[in-house]
Parts: C-alpha cells; sequence; structure tokens
C-alpha cells in the first residue's frame, strides 16, 4: 500500500487532482447507491470501471499520458450517460440522495476529465522542452 501512496504521491498535482476528482465521483456513487440499492444489480458498476481506470493512472503515472483513463472513464460516464438518457433522469429523480449522488458524481468525474486534460498538456509541454 505505501508503494502506491509513494506513485501517488510522485505524480504531478494536477494528475493527483484527476484521480481525486474519479474518488469524488465514486463517492456520488456511493450516495446513489445508498438512496436507492434497487438502481443498481449488487453494486454500482460504475465504481469498478473507475477504481480500475485510476489503478492504470497509478500504475503508468510516470508516462506524461498516465491520466488519460481518468478523463476516458469520466467522459464515458458523464456523456455517454448523458447521450444514452440514462443521466438526465437522476438529476429529475423524486429521491433528493439519487439528485445529490449524481451532481456529486458529475462534478467530480467533470473535475477529473479537466483536471487529466490539464495534467496531460502540462506533462506534455514539459517533456518538449
Amino acid at each position: 500500500m505505501s508503494a502506491i501512496m509513494a506513485r501517488v504521491a510522485a505524480a504531478p498535482r494536477s494528475t493527483r487532482l484527476s484521480l481525486c476528482g474519479l474518488v469524488v465521483g465514486i463517492l456520488g456513487l456511493l450516495i446513489q447507491w445508498i438512496a436507492d440499492p434497487g438502481k443498481f444489480p449488487v453494486f454500482p458498476p460504475g465504481i469498478v470501471f473507475i477504481v480500475v481506470c485510476g489503478a492504470l493512472v497509478v500504475f503508468t503515472v510516470r508516462r506524461w499520458w498516465a491520466p488519460v483513463f481518468s478523463v476516458l472513464i469520466s467522459l464515458w460516464i458523464v456523456l455517454g450517460g448523458w447521450a444514452a438518457g440514462q443521466l438526465t433522469p437522476n438529476f429529475r429523480s423524486e429521491n433528493l440522495g439519487t439528485v445529490a449522488g449524481n451532481v456529486v458524481m458529475s462534478i467530480g468525474l467533470v473535475f477529473a476529465a479537466i483536471s487529466g486534460i490539464v495534467a496531460m498538456v502540462g506533462a506534455w509541454q514539459a517533456r518538449a522542452r
């Protein structure tokens, strides 16, 4: 566990911020799950996808493109969910926990995507110097 924490600590600030956004996204999914467990099979599958992508960021942290995994999963969940018509109904739900969890998840994942892009651009520019 300390080796993982050392890798995260050694990552650029914007990469760490991207990972924090993923954690907030997971928190939002947990809020939704607690508020309405019947919406999910056994466990929210999005959490597994986010954790796997976060782990890929950590394991490739020395590469300039490492945050691409947090960008991809964030955009897949937020934009894909919106395009598929699954995200919007959660914002309009009568269940306040579902709405709150959806807001927290969306904010966290949008933050993860933006900070991940900033991290990649910064690392690319530093590499080119």
